[in-house]
């Protein structure tokens, strides 16, 4: 080899070691941006569903009536579903994340291991050759001893230069260690939550046979309710009746009972009738959004047919968990032409919250239900659950009160 031939091969090396790296998104998402902004998204709702669940089970102890006790806990364990299933998406994404930094690394490695390892065993087996079997090779002494030069200081910059590439190997094990470690916390999630899942179906069951024992009625109720849906000629006209029909019955549920006969009447004062209590017009406490889910459609917005948006929409995961947004009593609870199946839910004050595009139902007409009590499970495919709020029949944007 000539001192040209060296020097040539010394830049060669040097060019090739510095390749910039090949971008690559990540399987499960359009970007890697919008990889992370779901695993940021996902980790907020996980903080979200995890202090609702520490609140709920704080009220389950302090709680000594035993129906807020059971409210508080069968709550409480549906915050924590919602908050294994932001896990599982946190981890998701994450893997999707990890997948594309190696598809991105590996593609990198392979453009640049391949010369660089043809050249340093090239480089390596000429600087071990003895010199007495170099010096048979075509050329003059001159030319073998410059070339011995150009190897000795052309090999400690070969390893110089290679120093990245063994950092970008030790990055690329590392990488695979968080992918396996975030498939493996994705699966202990999963598995943990089937067994919240049948731990809420239990006591969801429970507390819906008891609201029917509860209330002798709640089956007349019931099948008023789905006269009201066959008979309605849209949500609006549904939730305007069942609105009515529940303010009439908290009108008779506020009138004072009979009068007990006094023993003297002679004796007896006759009491004044009782002022009514001044109308309260405050939203629900602690109203929460029923699905972890990004918002595909706002208040207000025009959907496909023209018609603006009486409350909003979330793309649920398969089969999430559903919960009440606030605390009140359901009022319809049962399959809706076009809508899946949905859930009303009178507040106090004048308030009612419409939640639609469920795929089952845990909760019964009459049923008395906190904030965050499990209403059902989305669809076992990718769906819209909505939500609408009214007061006094009127819609009004949920977001405004959340809390």
């Amino acid at each position: 080899m000539s001192r040209r031939t060296a020097l040539i091969a010394a830049f060669a090396a040097a060019g090739l070691l510095g390749l910039p790296a090949i971008a690559q998104a990540p399987q499960g998402f359009a970007s890697a941006q919008e990889a992370r902004e779901a695993l940021d998204a996902a980790r907020q709702q996980q903080r979200n569903a995890r202090a609702r669940g520490e609140r709920l089970e704080r009220q389950a102890l302090q709680a000594r009536e035993t129906s807020t006790k059971a409210r508080a806990q069968i709550a409480a364990i549906a915050a924590r579903v919602q908050q294994a299933e932001a896990a599982i998406d946190a981890a998701s994404a994450r893997l999707d994340l990890v997948n594309g930094e190696r598809q991105s690394l590996g593609r990198e490695l392979a453009q640049r291991r391949q010369p660089l390892a043809r050249l340093t065993g090239a480089l390596q087996s000429m600087s071990r050759r003895p010199l007495s079997l170099s010096a048979l090779q075509p050329g003059s002494l001159r030319d073998l001893v410059y070339t011995r030069a150009i190897l000795d200081s052309t090999i400690p910059l070969v390893r110089e230069r290679t120093a990245a590439l063994r950092a970008d190997l030790d990055h690329a094990r590392a990488l695979e260690d968080e992918a396996r470690r975030a498939l493996a916390d994705r699966r202990e999630t999963e598995a943990a939550l089937v067994q919240r899942r049948k731990d809420l179906a239990a006591l969801a069951e429970r507390e819906r046979l008891k609201a029917r024992q509860a209330k002798g009625g709640a089956d007349r109720e019931a099948q008023r309710a789905l006269v009201l849906a066959e008979e309605a000629i849209d949500l609006d006209q549904l939730v305007g009746q069942l609105q009515a029909a529940g303010t009439l019955r908290a009108e008779l549920a506020a009138l004072p009972g009979p009068l007990v006969r006094p023993e003297n009447p002679r004796t007896a004062t006759i009491a004044s009738a009782p002022s009514p209590l001044p109308s309260r017009t405050s939203p629900p406490a602690r109203y929460q959004l029923p699905v972890a889910g990004e918002l595909s459609a706002g208040f207000g917005e025009a959907g496909t047919s023209g018609q603006r948006q009486a409350g909003i929409a979330l793309s649920a995961r398969p089969a999430a968990q559903i919960v009440a947004p606030g605390a009140g009593r359901v009022a319809f609870a049962g399959p809706y032409r076009g809508f899946g199946r949905i859930v009303i839910i009178e507040h106090a004050n004048g308030w009612t919250s419409l939640v639609t595009g469920l795929g089952s139902l845990d909760v019964a007409v009459g049923q008395e239900v906190s904030a965050g009590s499990p209403l059902g499970q989305a669809p076992g495919q990718q769906g819209e659950v909505t939500l609408e709020l009214r007061q006094d029949g009127q819609p009004v944007n949920p977001l405004d009160h959340l809390q």
